[in-house]
This record gives C-alpha cells, structure tokens and sequence, in this order.
C-alpha cells in the first residue's frame, strides 16, 4: 500500500523528510537558504525540525518503536 493511502506510513515519510531535512541544514547550510520554489517545501521542515526539535525527537522514536512492534 503506498503511503499516501496509509497514515501510520505517510506520517513516518513526514517524520523522516522532517529529520533528514533538519540534518542536512545543519550539516550543509546554504543548501537549504531559499525560502520558495521546491527547495522552500524542505526549508520549512528543517525549521520545524529546528523549532519542535524534542517533541520531532519523541515522534521518531515512538514511530520506530510502533514499526517494531506491530
């Protein structure tokens, strides 16, 4: 099933794309500068990622979590 259709999988696509785009900003900081277009869809999940970082944090592992159990 694609994860469009599956909400447990389209929110861990979200989850991860919020992760991977906060350490990319972090690592590689003028990749992420401009603020629209396509680029700007991943300039503001990396500030997400920034901002919420704790609770983005508790997501990912109970998200991991529930993949392992269930």
């Amino acid at each position: 099933m694609s994860a469009l259709f599956n909400f447990h999988s389209f929110l861990t696509v979200v989850l991860l794309v919020i992760c991977t785009c906060t350490y990319i900003k972090m690592q590689f900081p003028t990749i992420l500068d401009r603020k629209t277009g396509f680029r700007g869809f991943f300039w503001k999940a990396a500030r997400i990622g920034e901002r919420l970082s704790p609770w983005v944090a508790l997501g990912c592992f109970i998200m991991g979590v529930s993949i392992i159990i269930f």
